[in-house]
């Protein structure tokens, strides 16, 4: 008795099978139950580069600029900053 013969796919047959069975599946899944809305993912993610920018300044005002950290949060420093760079003082 002869074996019978199993078909060998070519590597592009193959990706046809399996582009045409992930489209089957993504069609199914298209529902997705969000955890956190997007519009509090976006405010998040601007809290963070608000944090991110307010501590890179408090650090390098801090300990590379040799002031103090709490200092770059006034007013005061950030209009002496803005006079030093415009020539005003």
């Amino acid at each position: 008795m002869a074996e019978p013969t199993k078909k060998i796919s070519t590597r592009k047959e193959h990706k046809n099978e399996e582009a045409n069975g992930n489209r089957k599946q993504k069609r199914t899944l298209w529902v997705q139950i969000r955890m956190f809305p997007i519009w509090l993912r976006i405010i998040l993610v601007i809290v963070l580069i608000v944090l991110a920018a307010a501590l890179g300044a408090m650090v390098g005002y801090g300990v590379l600029g040799d002031g103090e950290p709490r200092d770059v949060l006034k007013w005061e420093t950030w209009q002496h900053i803005i006079d030093i760079i415009s020539g005003k003082k």
